[in-house]
């Protein structure tokens, strides 16, 4: 079973290759000699280097205290999310799983072997607790593809302890710099060997380096598209972990591509973008049954506990927790499979492909002014007609419906103007600004009709249990109360700015 271990380093160079004394530096008592440990990793990649080209690394590696499968993933410069798996002799199914979406199918493959001799200094205070970890590395790396270059450097490298203060490293790095040690060229020792052994390709095939800057109409709706791609391929690994919020950004992504698809079809060829629009309204769809129900258990939780203890009746805390949990570990589970799928892999491809190739039509190739608006108008005047409809109908089921409809459409503006914004700027922030308050209530509303329909099957089961159903009943009533209450916030909401927002 993989675990994971926030890593929090940085890496520096000597021309003398010492390790200057750190005693007194920021709490440092002491600084103990541990010995020498010898290491000895093998980096696996695809042949065309997709996880460097992603600053992921993957490696097997023996010696040391923590001998098994790394898979580091970047956090923020200096810091990795470390996932471990024990030693074994191939890849572990589930770090595999973890860089899917960026291995579709190629093969991961031995690429660069590194050993290192590294001695290593314990960094401790007055207490003897453990600082920081420094050690000095005498590295050799050799190319294990093509013409098996080798190559040999020395590097320090400083660790934050589990739970150690990020200030200490601010600290210490004065020190090191003062006696003449600078911060490493390369962000981490891969990436140096790659360097040095013939040099890493680090291009993605998703296109990472990035296209020119945007210019035409299609310029600016690609380079959207492109953006919620590459967000998609990046958060599957988060959703796979179970990391919070990583379902519902993976979603937004999602959308944010069909509705891009959708809203510009003047731009590109709907009769190419059309399959694959449906495409992802699947894994929208798919991603929502996970997504779906955090938020209403959530939201269910919430008014729960916000009753005084008198008016609840019955085992309702433990019969909400438990559905919660069962609901959320069997949509977690039907996620991951729907991740690992053909058909979400494929998915991933043709977007790689309609973006290598666009569909583009004769307008995409026209300065963005004048297209662009012109989509997201009318964008703006189904919008309109939307919520104008719903609002006419009476409360109840088909209103409920109809503003649902209103939200989608809602949404999909928001994702125009957002698309829209480097090129229309002030007009399409402002746009996205009342789009994203309009959603907000909209989302609110319908979040109040799935909350009062789980609570008559909550009430149901109980009932049929011999349990009393009054807690169910009096959270369904204050649910409707609240919904009431979004619908005349809308009315007055979209009066004020409907036609200002939306004209």
């Amino acid at each position: 079973m993989a675990d994971t271990k926030r890593e929090i380093e940085r890496k520096y160079e000597s021309d003398d290759s010492g390790l200057p004394d750190m005693t007194g530096v920021g709490g440092v008592a002491a600084v103990l000699d541990k010995g020498l440990v010898d290491l000895d990793a093998t980096y696996y990649d695809t042949a065309d280097e997709r996880l460097a080209a992603d600053s992921l690394t993957l490696r097997r590696r023996t010696g040391g205290s923590d001998a098994g499968w790394h898979l580091k993933f970047p956090v923020a410069p200096g810091i990795r999310d470390e996932i471990r798996a024990p030693l074994s002799d191939t890849v572990p199914e589930e770090i595999a799983a973890l860089v899917r979406s960026r291995v579709r199918d190629a093969e991961l493959i031995p690429l660069v072997r590194l050993r290192s001799a590294r001695d290593v200094r314990h960094l401790i205070d007055a207490e003897g607790t453990l600082l920081a970890e420094a050690s000095l590395d005498t590295v050799t790396a050799e190319r294990l593809t093509g013409r098996r270059r080798a190559a040999q450097w020395t590097e320090i490298e400083v660790e934050l302890a589990d739970g150690g203060d990020p200030a200490l490293l601010d600290r210490l790095e004065k020190r090191l710099r003062r006696s003449g040690v600078r911060p490493a060229a390369a962000p981490s020792k891969l990436a140096r060997a790659l360097e040095l052994t013939g040099g890493s390709r680090r291009r993605s095939r998703r296109g990472k380096a990035g296209p020119r800057p945007p210019v035409t109409a299609g310029d600016h709706v690609l380079a959207y598209l492109r953006t919620q791609r590459d967000t998609l391929v990046e958060l599957d690994p988060a959703v796979r972990r179970g990391l919070p919020d990583s379902v519902h950004r993976m979603r937004v992504a999602t959308r944010r591509a069909r509705s891009t698809l959708r809203t510009f079809g003047t731009l590109l060829d709907r009769t190419v973008t059309d399959p694959v629009g449906a495409e992802l309204a699947w894994l929208a769809g798919e991603l929502g049954i996970d997504r779906d129900q955090e938020v209403l258990a959530d939201r269910l939780t919430t008014a729960l506990e916000a009753l005084p203890p008198a008016l609840v009746a019955g085992p309702v805390p433990a019969r909400l927790a438990a559905w919660a949990e069962a609901r959320h570990s069997g949509a977690h589970a039907h996620l991951t499979g729907v991740l690992d799928s053909r058909r979400y892999l494929t998915l991933l491809d043709t977007l790689d492909a309609l973006l290598t190739d666009p569909p583009l039509r004769k307008a995409a190739g026209k300065k963005p002014q004048k297209a662009l608006t012109k989509a997201v108008r009318k964008s703006e005047k189904k919008l309109t007609a939307a919520v104008e409809h719903a609002l006419e109908l009476p409360p109840g089921e088909d209103r409920d419906l109809a503003l649902h409809q209103a939200r989608k459409k809602a949404k999909r503006t928001r994702y125009a103007a957002e698309a829209v914004t480097e090129a229309l700027g002030t007009p399409a922030r402002s746009l996205t600004r009342s789009m994203k308050s309009l959603t907000t209530l909209l989302g609110d509303h319908q979040d109040s009709v799935m909350a009062r329909r789980t609570l008559r099957e909550l009430a149901a089961v109980a009932g049929a249990a011999g349990e009393s159903t009054f807690t169910y009943g009096l959270l369904y009533g204050r649910e409707e109360a609240r919904a009431a209450a979004t619908e005349a916030e809308l009315s007055r909401r979209w009066t004020e700015i409907g036609s200002g927002a939306t004209g």
